[in-house]
């Protein structure tokens, strides 16, 4: 049966929608959380180390009438994950949105790499993704039972970067993992399409961030010289690409990865 095309008026409402987001209390994450929660939805804001910058950004959501918490996670761990999921489902009753947004991307020559530093990146950036989807998959298909209707079971995105479609200088095992996160992507959307979850991958150019300019004043300039769109990126311009992805427009898509990068990826090299 064909399905029913959504009114445009409501299709980016999450109005009664439970997001998850991990890493949602800084740069791409706090824009995802913000844009989500602006969107109606119930935002579940997931941090590892850094409470201050999650409960502020749960202050802002509340603030202009949203509704939003905290919860704290290492999402390498499985049983981090697996308390993560449940305490979602637990203080909220239902978990339709998982953005895989947690990750690290430190700079180390290829040939200086210590051997946990590798596994510290492959394990915050791939293995969280895995833990993360696997167990929230596993959730959304219950409640989905439970509620015995026709919805969609629910979507995840995955934060990828364009570095999986390219190179950069002292990060190869941030780009390794990045390229596995495509991958698992699209396998998931393969095994997971059945039970009525999308999968998707965003994959960000540079994102603006304070200080940034000032920072990396020559990478800036590259940036700008060679981008398309002439400017860099900003954490709004992901989260709306979440949203897309997340939302019934996006109904017959899953195991993509939308480039958000104001066209690098198309730029000539000479």
């Amino acid at each position: 049966m064909q399905e029913r095309a959504p009114e445009l008026e409501s299709a980016l409402n999450f109005a009664g929608k439970v997001a998850l987001i991990s890493g949602g209390g800084r740069g791409i994450g706090a824009g995802i959380s913000k844009r989500f929660a602006e969107a109606g939805a119930t935002v579940v804001v997931s941090y590892l180390q850094a409470e201050e910058a999650a409960l502020e950004v749960v202050e802002q959501i509340q603030a202009t009438g949203g509704q939003a918490q905290i919860m704290q996670a290492d999402v390498s761990r499985a049983d981090d994950v697996e308390r993560l999921i449940s305490q979602t489902v637990e203080r909220c009753g239902r978990l339709d949105v998982l953005v895989n947004n947690a990750g690290v991307y430190p700079l180390s020559p290829l040939l200086d790499m210590a051997d946990d530093e590798w596994e510290q990146v492959l394990a915050a950036n791939l293995t969280g993704t895995h833990n993360c989807t696997q167990r929230a998959a596993r959730a959304m298909i219950e409640l989905s039972t439970r509620r015995n209707d026709s919805e969609s079971s629910g979507s995840i995105i995955n934060i990828s970067s364009i570095e999986a479609a390219s190179t950069a200088f002292a990060h190869s095992h941030y780009t390794a993992a990045k390229a596995g996160v495509e991958q698992y992507t699209r396998n998931a959307a393969l095994e997971l399409g059945e039970k009525g979850i999308r999968v998707n991958a965003v994959a960000p150019g540079l994102i603006d961030r304070p200080g940034l300019a000032k920072a990396w004043p020559e990478g800036v300039k590259r940036w700008q010289s060679r981008v398309p769109l002439a400017r860099l990126g900003t954490a709004e311009d992901i989260a709306d690409a979440c949203l897309f992805l997340a939302s019934p427009l996006a109904r017959w898509i899953t195991g993509v990865t939308l480039a958000v990068d104001g066209g690098i990826l198309v730029a000539p090299a000479f």
